[in-house]
């Protein structure tokens, strides 16, 4: 729009008077391409009946009709398309145009909706069948290659903290769950030296997958989450076996 905000109002004063069409989505596509070409069809309003009612139909150019770009599938759009005539429902409704110079202008006011529908044919059902078998297709389709890829980018086969996670995985996979009994008596010979342990010193020491030595360590320990000794396990005080002028780690 123009800096000013100023509107073109000559249509208005003219009060020329324009149609709202609705089209099929190929029919604009096919409008599209003949841009700058000269006429994409004919426009028929006839009057029929006593009454006067009118009939519209739009008859698009035969040389418009075939529909490239559909996989090698020959494809061609119907040429006849009557107008559903609806009225305009109290509604104001107007048409708008921006030139190059970003000038808008009133083209008109609607005075007429109507909807542009093809002529069921045989050739309208072909296309119908291709446009549904086009959009049914994934849209990722796998290939065998002929020869490898030689392009600069190279994908990674698997990342730095992948590895390191599937280190950890394995080590812990081999680390067999040994007989509970004996993991608290390598636990509390650890507390007889020491008040404080972190998880992974007492891994090494009992030699035990982590889950399972939480889980003792839940039965007779309590975990520092604050504090001076935070992230770190005790012995539960019942479980303690040395005297207040032992504890040298505090």
């Amino acid at each position: 729009m123009s800096e000013k905000g100023e509107v073109d109002l000559t249509g208005a004063k003219q009060n020329t008077g324009v149609w709202l069409v609705k089209v099929p989505k190929y029919l604009s596509q096919q409008w599209a391409k003949a841009a700058g070409r000269g006429d994409v069809g004919k426009l028929r309003i006839s009057k029929k009946g006593n009454q006067g009612k009118g009939e519209v139909s739009f008859t698009l150019n035969e040389d418009l009709t075939v529909i490239e770009g559909i996989e090698a599938k020959t494809a061609s759009v119907p040429r006849e398309h009557p107008f559903t005539m609806q009225s305009v429902g109290g509604q104001l409704l107007a048409v708008y145009s921006e030139n190059p110079a970003d000038k808008i202008a009133l083209e008109g006011v609607v005075v007429q909706r109507a909807e542009c529908r093809p002529s069921v044919s045989e050739s309208y059902m072909k296309l119908k069948r291709i446009q549904i078998e086009e959009s049914s297709k994934p849209t990722r389709l796998s290939q065998q290659l002929d020869k490898a890829v030689t392009s600069n980018y190279k994908p990674v086969s698997n990342h730095a903290y992948n590895l390191e996670y599937d280190r950890k995985k394995k080590e812990e996979g081999k680390r067999a769950r040994g007989d509970k009994q004996q993991v608290l008596d390598m636990l509390f010979s650890a507390f007889e030296k020491h008040q404080f342990y972190n998880i992974k010193d007492l891994v090494d020491i009992t030699k035990q997958p982590v889950s399972f030595l939480k889980e003792i360590l839940r039965d007779i320990g309590n975990y520092n989450v604050k504090g001076t000794h935070k992230n770190t396990w005790e012995l539960k005080p019942e479980y303690r076996h040395y005297h207040a002028d032992e504890k040298t780690d505090e």
